[in-house]
């Protein structure tokens, strides 16, 4: 199974106001219907818009779900607490956060349930929701490095890799703990898992 691509159209540009009007009232039917029960004829009448208007922006309802959750994903800042260990501390609670709303929770699994069998469902996850959240690393990487409490890394593939290495070791524990496991991330799992993760990071490569 594969996604629908929308065709191009030409007419009026996007207005920003409807797209988050839309966005939201996806949310709001996922905490209230779920998943399952959700409709774009219902996210239509809760955003006040017709249902072609979604269609002209979303190619169906596993897309649109993915941008809804991407949106809250986007909240997510890296605050400066002086550390590297503190600033991942930080980053990761608001990421159990943002996982413990039902909003992320039911589309987040969803969505990755159905990319399973759908590549192009795939690829929209990875584009707007996971390499859009790895500025999180990118920036928490170079202010440890300027504090000098992580080493350069002048080798370009190298500093890729790393920074994909990061980002699957917190997103896949935290998504694991509290969508797999059901259990809190709260401040104490949070600090065992940072004290860890920094364990590796510090360690000089082979």
């Amino acid at each position: 199974m594969q996604s629908r691509t929308p065709a191009s159209r030409t007419g009026r540009p996007r207005s920003a106001a409807a797209d988050a009007a839309i966005l939201a009232a996806t949310r709001a039917a996922l905490v209230e219907l779920g998943w399952s029960k959700l409709t774009l004829g219902d996210v239509a009448v809760r955003a006040g818009v017709a249902k072609t208007t979604l269609y002209r922006r979303w190619a169906g309802k596993n897309e649109l779900v993915v941008d809804a959750v991407a949106e809250l994903f986007d909240e997510l800042t890296l605050p400066d607490r002086g550390s590297l260990a503190a600033d991942i501390e930080g980053v990761v609670l608001q990421f159990a956060a943002i996982l413990a709303r039902p909003e992320a929770r039911n589309g987040l699994m969803a969505v990755v349930a159905e990319s399973t069998r759908d590549d192009a469902l795939r690829e929209r996850i990875r584009a707007s929701i996971v390499d859009r959240q790895k500025r999180l690393v990118l920036a928490g990487r170079a202010r440890a490095q300027a504090r000098g409490e992580l080493p350069p890394e002048p080798d370009a593939r190298e500093a890729a890799r790393t920074v994909d290495l990061i980002f699957d070791m917190v997103a896949g524990a935290v998504v694991h703990r509290t969508l797999v496991s059901a259990e809190p991330a709260d401040e104490e799992w949070v600090h065992g898992f940072t004290r860890l993760l920094l364990s590796g990071l510090a360690a000089p490569g082979p």
